[in-house]
Order: structure tokens, then C-alpha cells, then sequence
């Protein structure tokens, strides 16, 4: 970090400056994490009393920190605390606005999901038929015996005026596909 001082300065002892410099070091740790910043620190004297301000760019915002005491060191001392805790502040504050994360939600499975549905009750659409409560046959998708090969045309006159759905195995790719009847009366066509 850049430190610039501005105003007279008192002559700082080594161990004043060590700790000077620390505290800059803890300051520039917080805050740069894109380059190097500058720090501006301006003195002042008033009678016995000396003040110091330091300024700090970070990103759109400036930091100021104001700090008075008898002696200067004490009064630097006081500014860089206050930058420091603004600094604090506004990484927090980015961080609850940016990195939030959402809850997640752990989903368990009920014994009445295991178990399989109870049909519904047939809803009746302008061209299509009712569907029967009771399935007539109970056929095995993936059984290469169950059922014979059909054509598309095949399966749809097999597929009567009462039925919503048919699934069958295509002559030509030996997949399983399904053919569902909409509520307006067309046929979709499901390619496994």
C-alpha cells in the first residue's frame, strides 16, 4: 500500500513505526485484492491538539477515518482503526449481498410415495372417450416377446376409440415407442 502523508510530520520513534506500518499491512490485506491502493494521510496540528485523517479509495466508495490525541502517533493510530472497521464493514456487507446462498431443502421419501397410485377418475374432453378404471392387459415394456412388432399406421388402428394410449414396439427400429391421444382429439407419437 502507498502511504502518502500530507502536513508536517512529527518524527516517529521505530518501534511508533513498526507499528505504523502493521497496521497499514492489516488495512492493505483487507482491502487489496486488484492492485495496489494509496493511502492519503493528512495532518494537522490545533494548539495541543493533532489530528489526522486518512483517506482510502475503495472501488466507488472513499474511506475516511478521523482521528485527534495529544500526540500525532496516537491520532494516526485512531484514523487507520476507523478505515479498518469501515473496510470490515463494507467486505461484509458485499459478502451477504453476493455470495448468498440458497437453502436447500432435504427431501425424504413417504411410505405412500413407494406405494403406486390410485387411478384417477376419467376426465372427459370434447373428442376424446373416457378411459375404462379397470387396464385389460398388463403388457411388459422391455419384454422382446410381449406383444408383436408395428408400424406407426398399425398402431394407431390398433389403438381404438376408447383408448388414450398404446404402447408398442416399432418393426422397423425395435423400440419402444407410445402412442398418447390428446384432449383435442390428435395423436402424439413418443420415440423411446
Amino acid at each position: 500500500m502507498k502511504i502518502t502523508f500530507t502536513g508536517k510530520q512529527d518524527k516517529l520513534n521505530p518501534s511508533q513505526e513498526r507499528k505504523l506500518a502493521l497496521a497499514f499491512a492489516r488495512l492493505s490485506k483487507l482491502l487489496e485484492r486488484r492492485g495496489e491502493k494509496g493511502a492519503q494521510v493528512i495532518l494537522t496540528n490545533q494548539r495541543h491538539l493533532q489530528q489526522a485523517e486518512v483517506r482510502l479509495q475503495y472501488y466507488d466508495s472513499t474511506m475516511v477515518g478521523a482521528g485527534a490525541a495529544t500526540d500525532q502517533f496516537t491520532a494516526i493510530m485512531d484514523a487507520v482503526e476507523k478505515v479498518e472497521k469501515q473496510a470490515i464493514k463494507t467486505r461484509s456487507k458485499w459478502r451477504e449481498t453476493k455470495r448468498a446462498t440458497p437453502t436447500r431443502e432435504v427431501r425424504t421419501m413417504k411410505k405412500e410415495a413407494l406405494e403406486p397410485p390410485e387411478p384417477a377418475p376419467a376426465v372427459k374432453a370434447k373428442k376424446a372417450k373416457p378411459v375404462k378404471a379397470k387396464p385389460t392387459k398388463v403388457v411388459k415394456a422391455g419384454d422382446k416377446a410381449a406383444g408383436k412388432p408395428m408400424t406407426v399406421e398399425e398402431a394407431l388402428l390398433a389403438m381404438e376409440e376408447d383408448r388414450d394410449y398404446l404402447v408398442y414396439r416399432d418393426a422397423g427400429t425395435d423400440k419402444v415407442n407410445v402412442l398418447i391421444r390428446r384432449r383435442d382429439g390428435k395423436v402424439d407419437l413418443v420415440e423411446a
